[in-house]
């Protein structure tokens, strides 16, 4: 990546050894896409900062007291991390000491497939013996004792079942099953941000159910939600979302795990540490009216997108879809999610002025006049007549008692 040559060259003039770790050359070796570039180092983290001052480009002490500096280069950031070890951990945080040796910073990083190191030029390194094997044969294997790994760190589990959603093939390891089944507990001493925005990231995979039912057998899945009603809905619409080329989309899967229930999804949330964007969506997803259902006409289906907007819609057609189960009404779903998609809901012609002018006086009278109208212009199918809507403005004033 030509993006991180100016960096690599800062850390190579100080003197150090510096190369590729983690994602990026996992990713690489499997012909997947690349999104952040990390980079292991033998300086100290001073001497990073010192080499990428020196050098003109941007330091960014993200993680000073892990080693952790974020080079910025062409727009892009470069996380560069000094060769470390252990020294103690509680299962949430570590107290680290740097290194010189890459087999021993090797032994601290969660999976094999992820222990891998490679130099700028291309040459491979492979210090667990084993990470390149298991990545192309898509085995998730933690570096060492399973937990032993899982102690250190207790948000290992949910990236074992990540990282088997992602890239696992065939049967899981089963040591590696039975730590995560053993530390299960463990879970709940977790930031609930860390936990869903692990649980999020191994949502969005192309094919998550394996995985998750794989968490549900093992008590995982209890562990974080303790809520959800079953996988039936999940798998409903994870097949959905494949058979119909939808986007991947995480929260709603994760909506199809939660009761079909406006409460429940806002107490799952809450526990989850969602943003309120997400928890409005979520509690948005579950609600039941207007009713969606497969037969719904298209008068009906743009009164609902009108009243509750199209994402809800979209998201309440989806889940009710999913937890069908006819599925000759495959086209009736199709059908709506394309009107949804496809209609843009008008503007109400009218407004306060236009009540205060047919002689309402101001005041509370003037938000019920108004609410009447717009519940007559909805069921007139939402008329493109401001005469007409003027008309039954005047027809309503009349009628009312100031």
């Amino acid at each position: 990546m030509a993006s991180a040559d100016p960096v690599l060259d800062a850390l190579d003039a100080k003197g150090g050894e510096s190369r590729f770790v983690g994602g990026c050359v996992r990713n690489a070796i499997l012909n997947r896409p690349i999104d952040d570039v990390d980079i292991a180092t033998t300086l100290a983290p001073d001497e990073v900062i010192e080499a990428l001052e020196a050098a003109g480009l941007k330091a960014v002490p993200t993680g000073i007291e892990h080693g952790t500096v974020t080079a910025v280069s062409q727009s892009r950031g470069f996380e560069i991390t000094t060769l470390r070890r252990d020294v103690s951990t509680d299962g949430r945080r570590a107290v680290v000491a740097f290194t010189t040796d890459w087999a021993e910073d090797a032994q601290r990083r969660d999976f094999t497939l992820n222990a891998l190191y490679a130099s700028r030029d291309g040459t491979l390194h492979d210090p667990t013996g084993r990470g390149l094997a298991d990545a192309k044969a898509g085995r998730i294997v933690f570096v060492g004792d399973a937990g032993r790994r899982i102690a250190e760190d207790h948000l290992r589990i949910l990236r074992f079942f990540r990282f088997l959603a992602w890239y696992g093939k065939g049967e899981p390891d089963a040591d590696a099953l039975a730590a995560c089944a053993a530390g299960k507990a463990s879970l709940s001493a977790l930031a609930a941000e860390r936990v869903s925005k692990e649980l999020l990231k191994l949502l969005a995979a192309d094919d998550p159910r394996p995985a998750v039912a794989l968490m549900e057998k093992t008590g995982v899945l209890a562990e974080i939600l303790p809520e959800r009603p079953g996988l039936a809905a999940f798998d409903g619409l994870v097949e959905i979302e494949t058979e119909q080329l939808f986007l991947n989309d995480p929260l709603l899967r994760l909506a199809a795990l939660l009761p079909d229930d406006q409460l429940a999804a806002a107490k799952a949330a809450e526990r989850l540490r969602l943003s309120n964007d997400e928890r409005d969506r979520l509690v948005e997803a579950m609600g039941k009216t207007p009713r969606i259902t497969s037969w719904m006409s298209p008068r009906e289906s743009r009164r609902a997108v009108y009243r509750i907007g199209t994402q809800a819609f979209g998201d309440r057609i989806k889940l009710a879809w999913a937890r069908a189960t006819r599925t000759a009404a495959t086209h009736q779903w199709r059908g709506l999610l394309a009107l949804a998609e496809s209609w843009t809901p008008p503007p109400f012609p009218l407004t306060g002025e236009d009540v205060l002018n047919s002689g309402v006086p101001k005041g509370p009278m003037v938000g019920q006049v108004l609410r009447e109208v717009e519940d007559w212009w909805i069921d007139h199918d939402f008329i493109d007549d401001k005469f007409s809507a003027i008309e039954k403005l005047k027809a309503v004033a009349q009628g009312m008692a100031y």
